[in-house]
């Protein structure tokens, strides 16, 4: 039987994918089988893994009965006569027998549009100062935790008096916990009262670094942090902040966390060191203490982590090896050393991973510089500082990878608030003067078939074609978040709690779901941020995790739109992989995979992608 066109091309595209892929360390996933009931039946979709054979097809089972009469070949099936109740299976099927040990597991359908994660809030507490707060659950990050094979959930509790560095005051601490999708609490990690809280402070990483098949998490600690077994790292009775409650004194601590326990496995000291407050530009605190992180393939096969510290003026990365049950440091970059000056300046609140030469490693673009695998300068575009970036395969039919960034200051960016540049040498493809101002958010994704790549646009100027051409003065007002939800190519906007597609003909978005019905509420204010998007189960398309309103659940919501397309999990291609993983840092900006995937995605693009 001849299969559909989009069909065909999507399988081809699998096959591509799997053919080019370099031998990276990739996450061992299961099936990821979801089934959400609907008005008009069962939805049920599961994963394409990476490593898999496009021939490879599929038998669904509901409540024991299978429910195709030939093996399934796309990764999504509408039950029209599935009940609420049901339990479905998926196995593999290869040259029409069943796969040996494939997923066999049964899972229940879901009676709403989204999973209901029950959290443990913690209590309120009250500053030194006699303020009280409560908390309220805010960036968040998946891993297997566990070696399952299914996505755990993590969560950083912030408290409401969280400040912006540029603000005094006295914060609670800030807490991060690990969940199963049941809701079990596996672990709390309390960071104490020498980690100040807000939205630059606390970057975690949750990956399997050495490669053993479950995640470990490593962050910034200090004296006072507590481990999710209840221990103390450094000396508990410290205090060091100050009267405007920052903490520019004591020591800085880097920690390895055991993913399953939350246990303390080693701890070292955070590179770079404070030093000097004013030495990174001002006396009170502002500069200092603007961290970042991030996973990169530094080496083109296994993980690395990378911790940051500045971007407003002296910008330092260190990346950092876990292998072995050891923590070794494989390079500093500091922008202070001779012949890294470029670097100063130019840091932006998120950091972006991806292979920019085409080398097989992944280098760090660190907001209008990139820092190459070995941890030498790669270039500056000297544009500065900004608050957005994007880096992917915005122009198809252009070599290697694109940088959308989007830039704070006129007197720097000087004429260029919003550009386009060749992700390998930072040349400057296209621009938007920015109208004078600080440019304060940008996006980049396929919205409008009739032009090829990703549309770009801006808090400022019109909607963006990939190669520069304005399409129209007029651009979607939200510019925060991306999501593939429909069953086409194209991608959907995410902003605040609300999913919607942009119609080119009419110019103005349509809604598609508004998470605020089933009560979840977004974060971090106007930058209206889910707690997390990725594709965390069932087939390509993603998930959005939002908080409830009442801070009590986290809401996943999976799409219910069948499609006829078929791509293997996007996390499996690992320079999506590790941008979910940065994704609860700084600013959050959502994750783009290194081949093209829009409307009239080929195959040479797709051989073209390096990581999977």
């Amino acid at each position: 039987m001849a299969l559909p066109h989009a069909l065909a091309l999507s399988l081809l595209l699998v096959s591509a994918s799997v053919a080019a892929a370099p031998p990276r360390q990739i996450e061992k996933l299961d099936r990821g089988v979801v089934a959400i009931h609907t008005d008009h039946g069962n939805f049920i979709s599961w994963r394409a893994l990476g490593d898999e054979p496009a021939t490879l097809a599929f038998n669904l089972y509901r409540d024991g009965v299978k429910l195709n009469a030939q093996p399934l070949t796309l990764t999504n099936y509408s039950d029209a006569a599935g009940a609420a109740s049901a339990r479905y299976t998926v196995r593999a099927v290869r040259d029409n027998t069943e796969v040996a040990g494939d997923d066999a597991r049964p899972v229940s359908t879901w009676a709403q549009p989204y999973l209901r994660v029950p959290l443990k809030k913690p209590a309120d507490g009250v500053t030194p100062d006699g303020q009280a707060y409560h908390y309220v659950v805010n960036d968040g990050s998946a891993a297997d935790l566990d070696g399952d094979g299914q996505y755990e959930l993590l969560v950083k509790w912030q408290p409401s008096n969280a400040h912006d560095n540029a603000h005094r005051g006295y914060t609670g601490p800030t807490l991060l916990d690990a969940y199963k999708l049941d809701g079990t609490l596996l672990w709390r990690i309390d960071l104490g009262r020498n980690i100040r809280a807000g939205a630059h402070y606390t970057t975690y990483l949750a990956y399997d670094f050495d490669g053993d098949g479950r995640a470990e998490v490593m962050m910034k600690t200090a004296d006072g942090t507590r481990d999710g077994a209840g221990t103390v790292i450094g000396d508990a009775a410290a205090d060091y902040r100050n009267q405007d409650g920052y903490v520019l004194a004591g020591p800085e601590f880097l920690t390895v966390f055991d993913g399953r326990t939350g246990a303390a496995l080693v701890t070292t000291g955070y590179t770079p060191p404070r030093g000097a407050v004013e030495a990174w530009g001002d006396k009170y605190g502002n500069r200092v203490d603007r961290f970042l992180g991030g996973v990169a393939y530094l080496d083109g096969a296994r993980p690395s982590a990378v911790f940051t510290r500045g971007y407003y003026t002296r910008a330092v990365l260190s990346a950092w090896d876990w292998r072995d049950g050891k923590l070794t440091q494989r390079w500093l970059f500091d922008s202070d050393t001779p012949g890294n000056g470029g670097a100063a300046g130019q840091g932006a609140h998120w950091m972006a991973v991806a292979d920019v030469n085409g080398d097989g490693r992944d280098d760090l673009v660190y907001g209008a510089a990139t820092i190459g695998s070995d941890g030498k300068l790669l270039y500056s575009t000297g544009l500065c500082h900004g608050d957005a970036l994007h880096v992917g395969k915005h122009q198809p039919d252009q070599p290697g990878l694109q940088v959308f960034m989007v830039h704070e200051s006129p007197s720097c960016y000087r004429g260029h608030g919003v550009e386009m540049h060749d992700a390998a040498t930072g040349r400057i493809l296209w621009s938007a003067d920015g109208g004078g101002t600080d440019v304060g958010r940008g996006v980049c994704m396929d919205i409008d078939p009739a032009y090829p790549g990703n549309e770009c646009w801006a808090s400022t100027g019109g909607l963006m074609a990939s190669d520069g051409r304005q399409i129209s003065p007029l651009r979607p007002r939200a510019v925060n978040f991306g999501l593939w939800w429909d069953g086409d190519l194209l991608r959907e906007t995410l902003d605040g709690t609300r999913i919607a597609k942009w119609p080119p003909r009419t110019q103005q978005l349509t809604l598609l779901l508004d998470g605020a019905d089933f009560g979840a509420a977004s974060n971090n204010g106007t930058k209206a941020t889910p707690v997390l998007s990725a594709d965390l189960f069932g087939d390509w398309r993603e998930e959005v995790v939002w908080r409830s309103a009442t801070d009590d659940a986290l809401l996943v919501f999976s799409t219910t739109a069948p499609t006829t397309h078929r791509l293997p999990t996007l996390m499996h291609d690992t320079q999506y992989r590790v941008q979910v993983a940065a994704q609860n840092a700084g600013y959050n900006q959502p994750p783009h995979p290194s081949f093209f995937l829009g409307e009239g995605m080929t195959l040479s693009t797709v051989q073209e992608a390096r990581p999977k």
